[in-house]
């Protein structure tokens, strides 16, 4: 009984095991058949035997696997091997939406690789593949060529020896000597991404974008093909078309169309003609208005010269005016140096075609040992050197001089409107019209000392200078004049009323203009009333 039993349990377990490896066979058949599919003749006009594993079809031959379809006029079909070659005005449809064409195709439907050659062409809809060698993988959705090819769409023809393409995701790979042709523009690069459907080419390598505005260049980011608008990125750069400016910044966003360039981090516009610089960590420049804008750390370079100048402020502007004149605007907290001239004040304002710098708003301007600030100042360049500067209303000019180590003493100059001239950089005439005074040290030839203070108050003073010494002085009409010795001096006496030294607010060096140095309060002037404002209308009479 017990031996009936073993037999029984051994027989029970061998139908188990014979049931389990037959359904886990049947269902591993099932699913390679669900994967690769029915692959089978659906028409040819004659047939007959190449060898025993293959069948020659010829005339309107037609292959189906699974909903797709194949057309050719002769083919080879091994039905054992599921593959086929096919011969002659070759055609791949599936579905209605994707047409490939070509002189032979070699279909291995075990793996749905089909293998085109000559004068292989596929359409996707409105997008055209062209080539003589081509693979389309149709598990993975991808078509490909290797050995040079172009993809063409409503828009852009794009050319290089590797290509790829899915008709699912509507993305092309393509991968050395790229070139994407548009009736706007021409790109060059080694690797592109190109989206079909939204016509946008992500940019992964290297880049040139050349068209009748200018030229991009460009590693990393993306373009717009159907709008023209583009975000470049690592240090990408825009040349004009005259290749007289270029713009570049840590990210550029640029619109094509409206000439409208926007810069993040690091932005760097350079006009070689003029030779200015704008930089800032934002900024932007429109290309048809002709108009660059430079905020956070706004900094503007003129290299004209072998000494650059560098000025700071809180908001930079550029305008070409006039043909290809250059103004220049910088508001709040202006600061510039160069080794020959350092300022300060609110507001700035340089224009090219008269070569004037005007500054507004407590203005201080320092030359080769001189202090000047008034309510206006205004600077005549003649090829970036000093000619002309005019100090208006409230003008005030002061010289430290040096003394047994005592830098208490100052030349002073003040009046209505001040005008200096300058001469190889350096002050050669200064004159003072209305309300003139002055506080003057003469100087002992024999061992330079001080003689005394010599002060004078007129309507009109003109000092000659020579070696930063006045040589000349002329006042009209006769002034009234004092001369003080030195031992009798009180402090009082060494200042000229709203004597302020500024010296701590001077940049020192290029670097300095980024300094934030206030105006101490006691310094800061007290409002005055414009000279020449007309009274109020007090009777109300027009």
């Amino acid at each position: 009984m017990d031996g009936y039993r073993n037999n029984a349990a051994k027989t029970t377990a061998c139908l188990f095991l014979f049931l389990a490896i037959f359904f886990t066979g049947t269902v591993q058949t099932s699913s390679a058949q669900k994967r690769t599919g029915k692959f089978t003749v659906e028409y040819a006009d004659s047939s007959g035997l190449r060898d025993r594993n293959a069948q020659i079809l010829w005339g309107n031959v037609v292959f189906r696997h699974d909903s797709t379809y194949m057309y050719c006029d002769s083919a080879y079909f091994n039905q054992s091997a599921n593959t086929m070659e096919a011969f002659s005005r070759v055609r791949i449809e599936q579905g209605d939406t994707l047409f490939i064409y070509g002189d032979y195709l070699h279909y291995d439907a075990n793996i749905q690789l089909a293998r085109l050659r000559r004068n292989v062409r596929m359409v996707n809809r409105d997008v055209i593949l062209l080539t003589d060698s081509f693979n389309y993988d149709r598990i993975a959705d991808l078509a490909y060529y290797f050995d040079n090819g172009q993809l063409l769409d409503s828009a852009n023809k794009l050319k290089s020896v590797y290509g790829q393409y899915s008709p699912h995701t509507k993305l092309a790979h393509f991968k050395d000597s790229v070139q994407l042709t548009n009736p706007q523009f021409v790109l060059a690069s080694d690797t592109l991404v190109y989206n079909t459907e939204n016509r946008i080419a992500d940019i992964v390598s290297p880049t040139v974008i050349r068209s009748d505005s200018g030229t991009v260049y460009t590693n990393r980011g993306w373009y717009n093909t159907a709008t023209e608008e583009s975000l470049l990125q690592n240090r990408s750069l825009v040349v004009s078309k005259d290749k007289t400016k270029t713009i570049t910044a840590d990210s550029l966003f640029y619109n094509k169309p409206t000439g409208f360039v926007e810069a993040f981090g690091n932005m760097v516009l350079n006009d070689t003609v003029k030779k200015v610089i704008l930089l800032g960590n934002y900024g932007y420049y429109d290309e048809i208005g002709k108009f660059a804008f430079a905020t956070d750390s706004a900094q503007m370079i003129e290299y004209s010269q072998k000494d650059s100048l560098f000025a700071h402020a809180d908001t930079m502007m550029m305008t070409t005016v006039a043909g290809e004149e250059r103004e220049i605007r910088a508001y709040y907290g202006v600061r510039f140096y160069r080794v020959d001239l350092q300022g300060v004040c609110d507001s700035l304002l340089f224009n090219t075609a008269d070569s004037v710098l005007n500054m507004y708003k407590n203005p201080i301007l320092w030359n080769t040992g001189y202090q000047l600030n008034g309510d206006t100042i205004k600077i005549l360049f003649n090829d970036s050197a000093i000619e002309r500067m005019n100090v208006l209303r409230y003008a005030f000019a002061i010289q430290k001089l040096e003394t047994a180590g005592d830098s208490s003493y100052f030349n002073q100059l003040k009046g209505k409107n001040l005008t200096a001239y300058f001469r190889g950089g350096e002050v050669y005439n200064m004159h003072v019209d209305g309300n003139a005074e002055s506080v003057y040290y003469p100087v002992d030839e024999a061992d330079g000392s001080f003689v005394g203070l010599f002060k004078s108050v007129s309507s009109y003073i003109n000092f000659d200078i020579k070696d930063r010494k006045p040589v000349r002085i002329v006042w009209y009409p006769e002034p009234d004049c004092d001369i003080l010795p030195l031992s009798d001096l009180t402090p009082a006496d060494k200042f000229l009323k709203d004597f302020i030294d500024y010296d701590y607010l001077r940049p020192k060096s290029k670097t300095d203009i980024f300094l934030r140095v206030k105006m101490k309060v006691e310094d800061v002037p007290q409002p005055r009333r414009a000279l020449g404002r007309r009274k109020p209308n007090t009777s109300h009479e027009p």
